[in-house]
């Protein structure tokens, strides 16, 4: 119920943003009805579409048992120890590593890993992330972040859009005849992605301790989780995620696709504080060796 509520918080706070971006733009009524128009349309489509729309954007294609049976036998082992459907498996055709989750549900849920973490990560690893992942599906996360993200998209396009006009046409002012708002244009392209984004980042940090918690529990191998995740990082400075960023925050780390605006505008927490938390999380665990860490 917890998770729904955040959820109906996000879309009303994006939907809300939405149709401030509207108003501005054209003024007055008209422009709050086409705000509430294009609220209820990307609504609508973000909760049944944004799991093909955030596959879409990083190019993922299905994967059969055939094509990828150890990767399918690791899954369903997971699910059935977390009591959960197996979802779908997709392949991003990427050097990059990292993966993903998305779907409405567990009953309509993805999860999606790319070539280059399938190549990186030893099975240990890779059975965290994985662990991960389903944890997000299992808590239901993979709806809120997915519908943020569309919803997200949406906003950054249409402050594009609208910047595009700025340089085509010759606004007039509210006042003048009902025109074009040349403030609420400036705005809008300025402030509706930022604002936008850090919606975003307020309900998606704390998911990923949840979420690195539940793979913990999952595999009882906190420490794998961390070295993947110590391992993902240095990779993802090395090679960047090719992909909308309004669908950063489904990823397992940051795309890294910028180290100053990676950090001030992350949709993660900092992989040390998540490392942190997963080795107090390996003292509450019978674990029959301790390794140091790195190893």
């Amino acid at each position: 119920m917890q998770n729904q509520f955040r959820t109906v918080a996000l879309l009303g706070l994006l939907s809300g943003l939405l149709i401030a971006i509207s108003y501005w733009i054209l003024g007055g009524s008209a422009g709050v009805i086409t705000g509430i128009a294009i609220a209820a349309i990307t609504n609508l489509v973000s909760w049944y579409q944004s799991d093909k729309i955030a596959l879409a954007a990083y190019r993922a294609r299905p994967i059969s048992p055939q094509q990828a049976p150890g990767l399918y036998q690791m899954v369903k082992r997971l699910c059935d120890r977390a009591k959960l459907p197996m979802p779908a498996l997709y392949l991003i055709p990427s050097r990059a590593a990292n993966a993903f989750a998305t779907g409405r549900d567990p009953e309509h849920a993805a999860v999606a890993v790319t070539e280059g973490i399938l190549e990186l990560l030893p099975e240990d690893e890779l059975e965290g992330v994985i662990a991960h992942e389903l944890t997000h599906v299992a808590n239901r996360d993979t709806l809120t972040q997915a519908v943020a993200a569309t919803i997200a998209g949406a906003i950054s396009f249409l402050a594009q859009m609208t910047s595009y006009g700025l340089w085509f046409s010759a606004p007039t002012s509210r006042d003048n005849r009902g025109g074009i708002n040349p403030i609420g244009i400036l705005l809008t392209v300025i402030l509706a992605p930022v604002a936008a984004t850090i919606i975003q980042l307020a309900i998606s940090r704390t998911r990923e301790f949840s979420a690195d918690a539940g793979s913990a529990r999952m595999t009882g191998n906190p420490r794998a989780l961390a070295r993947a995740l110590q391992r993902l990082e240095s990779a993802a400075r090395q090679s960047s995620m090719v992909g909308n960023p309004a669908f950063e925050p489904l990823l397992i780390v940051n795309a890294f696709s910028g180290q100053f605006m990676s950090k001030l505008f992350s949709s993660h927490p900092s992989t040390e504080a998540r490392i942190e938390q997963l080795l107090k999380l390996e003292r509450d665990l019978p674990q029959p060796t301790k390794l140091s860490f790195g190893q």
